[in-house]
């Protein structure tokens, strides 16, 4: 997610389209931390998803569980699948780190893997603006591929990328920084249901805003 629409997050996932849910639907890790929020957020939580893809499974887990879910992305192709997916939740195409939004007006935050076209920089400036968002005590659900790489250029399901990251324990230690307590965690390899597809770490954390 580098700029409005036409660079190249937004390119990349307009080309992928309905492709990447596919590929990515059958994590059970995904699954487990959407199903834990769900246990530990108050009824009718106004939730924030960055990088809300096609809708499926984040948006329409909690929208269908009765929360009011704003879904964030730049890629068009992504946010009219999701608009279609999940008529329960409301989708606008925009850069997160440009969209004008009131702080503390959210229960709960979720960004999987919506960081890792970012610059360390900007990683480590939206998580604090994330917790700015959230109410105290408000949770943040983030998810990324815990590699120590930057600005690598990587093949990603056929599309050409710049991929930016952090190990698992510099991502957790960037998380902290940022304001959170770290409640819950959950590291482990996941292989993507595509031609080619090779096993990728994938961490998840759950936490508090402080």
């Amino acid at each position: 997610m580098d700029e409005e629409h036409g660079l190249p997050a937004a390119r990349v996932f307009d080309a992928l389209g309905a492709e990447y849910e596919r590929a990515f639907a059958d994590s059970a890790t995904h699954h487990a931390s959407l199903q834990r929020l769900l246990g530990h957020i108050p009824p009718r939580s106004r939730v924030l998803d960055v990088g809300s893809g096609t809708g499926r499974p984040t948006a329409q887990t909690l929208a269908d569980a009765g929360h009011q879910v704003l879904g964030v992305d730049v890629s068009p192709v992504m946010v009219d699948l999701a608009a279609r997916h999940v008529p329960g939740a409301t989708f606008v195409c925009a850069d997160i780190r440009e969209l004008p939004l009131e702080e503390r007006s959210f229960d709960v935050v979720c960004s999987y893997f919506s960081l890792l076209q970012m610059s360390r920089d900007d990683q480590s400036r939206l998580l604090r603006r994330l917790g700015r968002l959230l109410l105290p005590g408000g949770v943040l659900a983030v998810a990324t591929v815990p590699l120590d790489v930057e600005d690598a250029d990587v093949v990603f399901m056929g599309q050409e990328v710049q991929a930016t990251s952090f190990g698992a324990e510099a991502f957790s230690e960037l998380v902290a920084g940022a304001g959170f307590t770290i409640l819950w965690e959950q590291c482990g390899p996941f292989t993507p249901a595509y031609e080619g597809a090779v096993a990728e770490p994938q961490l998840f954390l759950h936490c508090e805003r402080v």
